[in-house]
């Protein structure tokens, strides 16, 4: 395949992966994970998320997080967050780019974030001007784009609209994500085919689960369609709540791998990667999904 330009991962595993663990990581180790995964040259790290610790106790350090971590120069280190007191917080702790996250469903986001998607999105208009006003970027998601867990399909002019949404809100792109796993390849190319339409694909990112093992074969659709940003988990960090059975995000690991192979450039250093990966899971307390680490580990335990 030709090259058409260098991917940018952005890794989610300190958030979107320890946010749906049930093991509580001590912060220390958090920060340890967090300067290691910095240390491979990844250029955007979710650190956290600015959340209630009530609903979220693994995010409940998310200051300290920001305190504590070595910020490498050339990594943007970012957080979600809610509301304007979610980035009030996070502005309080010299974050310089924030998240928002919408939802493709009306009762996904009800039962998410107890918002209606209209009432979420005054929320977020909200965040943008006062973001923008403090000169943060802001990146929005938007959840159950390939399916929802209680309402099925999400119809693609939904998916479109939507995401226009949160352009004109000033989100500088959109990752468009597949929260419980479903997506396959065929689906992938409808969807892109419809938003790049109207949406530069530059403006788009790519946020696959590996629940049903298809999470790379659906980034090798996107790369058809130009899309040259993708989320995903030092080693298959996460899940999501609502998806029976789902078993993380697509791992950063076997997506360096395939993109490597393809001659793509990333300058991430996979080795490193793996490395985050290892100190990582005995404190989760179960093997990581990543095929490409787990396989590594099973070399080095023979040698």
């Amino acid at each position: 395949m030709e090259n058409r330009s260098d991917p940018l991962i952005v890794e989610v595993a300190p958030r979107d992966g320890l946010q749906n663990e049930r093991a509580l990581i001590a912060t220390a180790d958090k920060i340890a994970f967090i300067d290691r995964l910095s240390d491979a040259g990844l250029g955007v790290i979710e650190v956290s998320a600015f959340v209630s610790p009530k609903w979220v106790p693994q995010m409940a350090d998310a200051a300290e997080l920001f305190a504590g971590i070595r910020r490498r120069p050339g990594t943007r280190y970012t957080a979600l967050v809610p509301n304007r007191t979610g980035l009030d917080r996070a502005l309080a702790a010299r974050v310089t780019d924030v998240a928002v996250f919408a939802a493709a469903s009306e009762t996904f986001s009800r039962r998410n974030i107890n918002q209606s998607i209209d009432e979420s999105f005054t929320t977020y208009s909200e965040v943008a001007r006062a973001a923008a006003a403090a000169g943060v970027r802001v990146r929005g998601y938007l959840s159950t784009a390939f399916g929802c867990p209680f309402e099925g399909d999400v119809p693609i002019d939904r998916i479109v609209a939507l995401t226009q949404r949160l352009l004109d809100l000033g989100v500088y792109e959109v990752a468009v994500s597949d929260t419980i796993g479903i997506a396959h390849p065929g689906q992938v190319r409808r969807v892109l085919t419809a938003l790049t339409q109207s949406i530069a694909p530059v403006r788009l990112a790519m946020h696959f689960h590996d629940t049903r093992g298809t999470a790379l074969a659906n980034v090798l659709a996107s790369l058809d369609f130009d899309i040259a940003t993708f989320d995903s988990s030092a080693g298959g960090l996460g899940g999501c709540p609502y998806a029976p059975g789902a078993s993380g995000n697509l791992a950063t690991e076997d997506l360096l791998y395939l993109l490597h192979g393809l001659g793509h450039q990333t300058s991430v250093d996979l080795d490193r990667v793996v490395e985050a990966s290892r100190a990582i899971q005995p404190l989760v307390g179960h093997p990581l999904s990543s095929r490409y680490t787990q396989a590594r580990l099973a070399v080095d335990a023979r040698t």
